[in-house]
């Protein structure tokens, strides 16, 4: 059953029914490609690599393209000591500071996986609770880690 249209020019309905009295469709000898699906660990890896690159601010390193690493002068003495972390300046970073950064989150992130991994039934005593320690000292070491960066950038906004 064809599509009703509600057009009355005839050079439309002449447009619409004369090229396929003639054409045909070829007969192509396509295959879908056939491939597997990744595994599950593979996208996750895949996921919490991008999801690394996203919060350590790698598009901005490759738009801005800051330097790796800073350097200070030590008033007192002249020495020039190195800086990682750029201070008070919120919206910049030097490369091993968004990095650094970066990898906190993706470990807060992994205790969080170790701790619902330690959940699991079917898994022996021993591992669940060294699942749980995992998982709470990686989300203790990535928080203190984080609020002592924080405390680096900005001096004074948090105590």
């Amino acid at each position: 059953m064809a599509p009703k249209t509600n057009s009355m020019d005839p050079l439309f309905h002449i447009l619409k029914i004369v090229p396929y009295s003639f054409l045909r469709i070829p007969r192509t000898r396509l295959r879908l490609p056939s491939f597997t699906l990744p595994s599950a660990m593979t996208v996750f890896s895949l996921i919490l690599l991008t999801y690394f690159l996203v919060v350590s601010g790698f598009v901005y390193d490759v738009i801005v393209e800051p330097p790796g690493i800073g350097s200070t002068q030590d008033p007192f003495t002249g020495t020039v000591k190195p800086v990682v972390f750029l201070p008070g300046r919120v919206n910049g970073q030097y490369i091993i500071e968004g990095l650094s950064s970066g990898f906190m989150f993706v470990l807060g992130g992994i205790g969080i996986i170790l701790m619902d991994l330690s959940l699991d039934r079917n898994r022996a005593k021993s591992v669940k609770v060294s699942f749980a320690a995992a998982g709470i000292a990686s989300l203790v070491i990535a928080y203190v880690m984080s609020i002592l960066f924080i405390r680096i950038k900005i001096p004074g906004y948090l105590g």
